[in-house]
């Protein structure tokens, strides 16, 4: 069965994405509704979901400058180099959450 109109490929929204939308359908619902009949709903959170990688990326990079542990720990104790970078990780996201996610 053929269709006249033409469904466009969109990547799937990830976790970033997909709690901007939760967000937006929960909290939000009139900035959801307003997205949604103009037709830039997934657009907005797809853009926010890009904009959250990135930031993650960058801030990470940041954290870890600014917090050192040495690589060697590693090695010698994988358990608290883990823990050291999985802390770094929850700032960060918490931060994303925040300023990207909830406002």
């Amino acid at each position: 069965m053929q269709t006249d109109t033409v469904e466009l490929k969109r990547p799937p929204l990830h976790r970033w994405g997909q709690m901007r939308l939760e967000y937006l359908k929960n909290r939000r619902p009139e900035l959801y509704a307003e997205l949604k009949q103009s037709g830039e709903l997934y657009t907005h959170c797809y853009e926010t979901e890009k904009c959250a990688d990135e930031r993650k990326r960058f801030m990470m990079k940041q954290f870890v400058a600014k917090n050192p542990i040495s690589e060697d720990l590693k090695n010698t104790d994988p358990l608290k180099w883990v823990g050291h970078m999985n802390a770094l990780k929850a700032q960060v996201e918490e931060i994303i959450m925040s300023e990207l996610i909830y406002e």
